[in-house]
């Protein structure tokens, strides 16, 4: 099969969910079909941007357009003028839609696969045109839930009102917007069943694939730091930390749960890993024992060093592969309920499930103490993400749908 993917960042090099898993998908269904790529870059090949050798090996054929930039002016007034939320404006580029037509009327694909909350409007965009190709739309998330998760944390604080309210109006443009891509789409996927009855509440007639996040688990399992004996205890905690979501849950730690652990365990030492570190983490530097490190390269030699890992949130959804990634490397976890929903895990048995700020501590203290304990949670959590979420497993039931909507 020929398949156009539509991105919103170039899926390599793969330092961040989105790109995590369009690189896992593409990367695989490239050894048995004609892929090519049209996505935002914010290096364009125009301004001089050599495009990532794994890329280009394996794709027939890619084109990129600059992402647009949106100034405060014009999300003011997309908000007070437009019915559609704010993520339908986010990645909206006139340029992009302009070459997504050229490639519909200039080749003939046998399925375009929209990755995405924010690149929907230009499957409808597809869906109205003469040539189009069977659509399949990737969710990500169950993106009006997370929404009105956030309104409903927001609106729990007398000091986020404003918040709440702006989160309010986006829960409600999301849930119109998001319905009306579902239907549009020949087959949506979505990464959890959670994910699947969210999007099914939405627009009941969809019947959304779950394709789960997946890792290649060898490239994990495979890699191991350094011994050392003079490593403190070491908790770890990795992700996107410009996103609310992770936000939110390292700040949580922070206040809530890092001062009892460092009560029971004086040297240890907390480990933010990932890229463009928000503001609201900045008072977190000044604890010598806590570092943010940015953006690296690989976040294999950081889990590595983890005796703990965490998974803190308290809002967001999908599957994360942050948890994939620590299990692959058999990392002893504590996640709260909704850091490790949409994955079939029990408590002692592939991670310590906590979700109050004394029982987090507890699990991560008594963790800290205890490395038979780790090692057997370790070894459930490899166990369980070597069944279920290699890509190797996951690709083919991809395959199945790409079948299932030609043979219509």
């Amino acid at each position: 099969m020929r398949l156009l993917f539509l991105t919103p960042q170039l899926p390599y090099p793969p330092r961040q969910g989105t790109a995590l898993r369009n690189w896992g998908l593409i990367s695989h269904l490239a050894a048995r079909h004609e892929v090519w790529l049209l996505s935002l870059d914010d290096q364009p090949t125009n301004a001089g941007r050599t495009l990532p050798e794994p890329l280009r090996s394996l794709c027939r054929n890619i084109v990129t357009v600059p992402v647009p930039q949106r100034a405060l002016a014009d999300r003011l007034r997309t908000l007070a003028t437009s019915r559609l939320p704010d993520m339908a404006w986010r990645l909206w580029s006139p340029v992009f839609a302009q070459a997504l037509d050229d490639h519909l009327c200039g080749h003939r694909f046998d399925v375009l696969q929209v990755e995405g909350i924010e690149m929907a409007r230009y499957m409808l965009n597809a869906a109205r045109s003469p040539h189009r190709a069977r659509c399949v739309f990737d969710e990500h998330n169950a993106e009006y839930l997370l929404q009105k998760r956030t309104f409903q944390a927001d609106a729990r604080n007398l000091r986020r009102w404003h918040a709440a309210a702006y989160s309010f109006v986006q829960w409600q443009r999301l849930r119109a917007f998001e319905r009306r891509a579902l239907r549009a789409a020949d087959a949506v996927l979505c990464v959890s069943s959670e994910d699947a009855h969210a999007l099914r509440r939405l627009a009941p007639a969809v019947r959304p694939h779950v394709i789960h996040n997946g890792i290649n688990v060898a490239d994990y399992a495979a890699f191991s730091a350094p011994a050392s004996d003079s490593r403190p205890p070491t908790v770890v905690f990795t992700g996107k930390m410009d996103f609310r979501p992770n936000v939110d849950a390292a700040l949580w730690f922070a206040h809530q749960v890092w001062p009892m652990v460092k009560q029971a365990h004086p040297h240890a030492r907390w480990l933010i890993v990932g890229q463009k570190p928000s503001p609201r983490l900045e008072p977190l530097r000044a604890d010598p024992d806590i570092a943010l490190t940015g953006q690296v390269d690989d976040v294999r030699p950081y889990i590595a060093q983890a005796d703990v890992y965490i998974a803190p949130l308290l809002a967001g959804g999908g599957t994360r592969f942050k948890l994939l990634e620590a299990m692959a490397m058999r990392r002893a976890i504590v996640s709260t309920s909704l850091g490790c929903e949409g994955f079939s895990v029990t408590s002692g048995r592939e991670m310590i499930i906590a979700d109050r700020p004394g029982e987090f501590a507890g699990a991560v203290i008594a963790l800290l103490h205890n490395e038979a304990h780790r090692a057997a949670l370790g070894q459930g959590a490899y166990r369980f993400v070597s069944a279920a979420y290699d890509w190797g497993a996951i690709v083919p039931r991809l395959e199945q749908v790409y079948e299932q909507i030609s043979a219509r």
